[in-house]
């Protein structure tokens, strides 16, 4: 009995497994295909010819380098940005007594609440005042703050021994100092898997780059993508094959980082269960 149900759970993953790289196989293998046997049924799935030159047009009929810089920048200030003040905010809220620190905390786990599509047109009317509308400013520093990682990174550094903030103290070390040799070395995974979220949220945001600009040198990559479709159509694999280079770096750091992510996630639960 057990080795039928061990059997009926992996079989049910590998299911699971199959109709999540199903659309994924489809992206890949369109990006191949010729434009003009793209929409023809039967789907013809497996290209006869592979069309490599599909990747070559993408970077030829779009500024796609320039869309690609522009994204590598607003990811990379927006997530040093949010891991920078979300570290100082989670000490703050964890390790420092002033007054209305609860209020406050509470304040914004209530903002998390909030959908995002609601604050987009009072977002948009304050950068149009400050007059930032289709500048760098735009794409990055609304983006500095993160509710999600100061709570995140509060719940971590909440469950540190209270003892081994008052044991270095005693020893002479600052407040600055605990929290960049202490506890950042220790909640390492948990700050790496946030940092990844957000390298993923800020890589993939498409509404507010669409709203913020309105010319390609600061256009990012998802909004890119629309140079692809037209009042004409949609040129399906040249669309693909654009969507292929978007999501490529993002696999490449999943790879790369996906042990410090699943210990992040785990140990962060552990530690949630643990207060």
């Amino acid at each position: 009995m057990r080795v039928l149900t061990t059997f009926l759970w992996y079989l049910l993953l590998i299911c699971g497994a199959i109709l999540m790289l199903l659309p994924f196989a489809w992206m890949i293998l369109t990006s191949l295909q010729p434009a003009t046997t793209t929409l023809t049924m039967p789907t013809n799935w497996l290209p006869r010819t592979l069309q490599w030159v599909n990747y070559q047009h993408v970077w030829q009929l779009a500024p796609f380098t320039r869309y690609w810089l522009n994204s590598l920048l607003v990811t990379t200030t927006t997530t040093l940005g949010q891991l920078f003040s979300s570290l100082l905010a989670a000490f703050a809220f964890t390790h420092l007594q002033f007054y209305g620190r609860r209020f406050l905390f509470g304040l914004l786990v209530a903002l998390m609440l909030v959908p995002g599509e609601l604050l987009l047109i009072p977002n948009f009317v304050t950068i149009a005042q400050l007059h930032w509308v289709n500048t760098y400013a735009a794409l990055i520093i609304p983006w500095l703050a993160s509710v999600f990682m100061v709570v995140t990174l509060h719940q971590a550094f909440q469950s540190q021994p209270r003892s081994l903030y008052y044991a270095a103290h005693i020893d002479g070390a600052s407040d600055w100092q605990y929290l960049w040799h202490i506890l950042v070395p220790t909640n390492r995974p948990i700050i790496t898997a946030v940092a990844v979220l957000q390298v993923i949220a800020s890589w993939n945001a498409f509404m507010w780059p669409l709203i913020m600009t309105n010319s390609e040198q600061f256009r990012t990559l998802p909004v890119g993508l629309m140079a692809f479709t037209s009042e004409q159509g949609t040129n399906y694999p040249l669309l693909m094959a654009a969507s292929v280079c978007v999501i490529l770096p993002l696999l490449i750091l999943y790879v790369c980082l996906q042990k410090y992510l699943m210990l992040g996630i785990t140990q962060s639960r552990w530690k949630g269960s643990t207060q």
